[in-house]
This record gives C-alpha cells, sequence and structure tokens, in this order.
C-alpha cells in the first residue's frame, strides 16, 4: 500500500505578514546607504545595475498592493509549491517593467516609502482566502505572501553579493519560510522517500523515488545551510560547485541533485 500523501505545509499569516515588512525594511535601509556609483554599478543579473535590482525589489511588495488592488479572481489557478517553476516564463516581462521602473523612479527611498505605506495600509484588512492575480496566476494572499519570502530574501543576497561590504540582514522568519518553501518544491518535483534533505535549522524532507526509508540513519542524505539551499534552489551556485567548495555534504547514491536543480530561476 502506498504512504499516505503528506499534507502541505502550512504557514501563519501573521509571521508571514511581519516577516514580509521585515524584510523590505532592511533592504530599504541598505538601499538608503548606497551611493550613485554603487547604484550604477553591475547587479550580476543580466544587464541590470544595482539600481534596477532596487527596483525589483520594491517590485516584490508592489505585487501584493497591485493585486489587491485589482478584482478578485473567481478561483486559484496556482497552487503554491507550483510557484517556484511558473516564474521563469515570465522573466522578459519582469526584466521589461524592471528597467521602466528603475527608469522613472529617481528617487528609490521614495519608492520605497509610497510601495510599504500602500502595504501597510492594505493589508490589514485583507483576509489571508483572499485571491489575488498574479503574474503567474491566481493564488490566496496568504499563499503569495509566502512567494514574497523568497523574492525578497533571494534579492537580497544578489544585492549583497553585487555591493562590496555591503551586509543586508536576513529576518528569521522571512529565511526560514524561503527556505520551507524550496524544500517543499523539490519535494513534489522529485517526490519519493530515498533520499532526505536537510537545511537545518528551517527544512527537512524527503524526496527522490526509491527504497523507503523508516528507521536510523538514511542511506541518502543531503545536508547544507539555507543561504547556499537558495541559492543552489535559484540557480545562483551550481552542485557541483557547492560539493567542491564543501557547503553541501552529500552521501549515498541517490544524494546527487544535479538534475533536479535549480527549482527556479
Amino acid at each position: 500500500m502506498p504512504p499516505a500523501k503528506k499534507r502541505p505545509r502550512t504557514y501563519d499569516p501573521a509571521k508571514t505578514r511581519a516577516a514580509v515588512l521585515a524584510q523590505f525594511g532592511n533592504v530599504r535601509a541598505a538601499v538608503r546607504t548606497l551611493t550613485p556609483g554603487q547604484l550604477a554599478s553591475p547587479a550580476g543579473l543580466g544587464d541590470w545595475t544595482v539600481r534596477e535590482l532596487a527596483a525589483h525589489l520594491a517590485m516584490a511588495l508592489e505585487a501584493v498592493n497591485r493585486g489587491l488592488d485589482g478584482p478578485e479572481p473567481p478561483a486559484p489557478t496556482l497552487a503554491l509549491l507550483d510557484w517556484p517553476s511558473a516564474t521563469a516564463p515570465r522573466a522578459a516581462e519582469v526584466d521589461e517593467d524592471v528597467h521602466a521602473l528603475a527608469a522613472t523612479e529617481p528617487d528609490l527611498d521614495a519608492l520605497y516609502e509610497r510601495t510599504e505605506a500602500r502595504f501597510t495600509e492594505r493589508l490589514p484588512q485583507a483576509p489571508g482566502g483572499r485571491l489575488l492575480g498574479t503574474r503567474v496566476g491566481a493564488m490566496t494572499l496568504a499563499d503569495h505572501l509566502v512567494t514574497r519570502t523568497v523574492e525578497l530574501v533571494v534579492h537580497t543576497d544578489d544585492l549583497n553579493a553585487a555591493v562590496p561590504g555591503l551586509d543586508v540582514p536576513y529576518d528569521r522568519q522571512a529565511l526560514a519560510t524561503c527556505t520551507r518553501l524550496l524544500a517543499d518544491a523539490l519535494a513534489a518535483k522529485a517526490p519519493g522517500a530515498s533520499t532526505e534533505v536537510r537545511v537545518p535549522p528551517y527544512a527537512v524532507v524527503q524526496c527522490v523515488e526509491g527504497p523507503r526509508h523508516t528507521r536510523g540513519t538514511p542511506p541518502n542524505v543531503v545536508e547544507t545551510d539555507p543561504l547556499t539551499w537558495i541559492r543552489l534552489a535559484t540557480g545562483r551556485m551550481g552542485w557541483k560547485t557547492a560539493l567542491d567548495e564543501a557547503r553541501v555534504r552529500a552521501s549515498g547514491e541517490r544524494a546527487d541533485l544535479g538534475a533536479l536543480l535549480p527549482l527556479m530561476s
């Protein structure tokens, strides 16, 4: 008899909302310190400058505002665990919007202030089950907020990498939520129970078809830290590089995740 299907992870909407605001606040404080020269430097993401990366971080929050401003869709069309794989086809559209926003918003702090004010004004009145139209489909506000932690954490990491000496902190709840969603997305992409993926202290998932582990030490184990896992899941770091640099510990014949990554880009 096949094992019972595992219930999807649930997230506390209040904690997720607080995490999104906290991480956005961390980014805003850091962007405020950047010089014109730093803003004009390459972001390491295609042809984006740091200014364009900063504009994109504002868009992560504005997407919620835009969804609340629009009509409520009749039904959800996108499950939370399908979101990571659904983002890549809209990359060209996002790129165009980022260039346009950065060009029309010379004062980034004013953009952040306006975006945050709209978010904090609208969000308390909106129930978590309220459906939003997003670029990739209709989903609940609660689920969409979980995806915002991924956008903010991933691009905070990009910002830190792009600006030498910058050290934007990560809100613990935002980092945990981002890590868990991407770990669960891996388990959904490669269902099974032969391999255990550990990302302490936030996530442990089982995945990959094969003999099911029931007790004792699993025969196939992958373990890494949250930021390395996020970089692997989003294509910022390759599997082989992570192994060569000892950022990942992998043991067992089914512990090679190279063919399954990245989960989004």
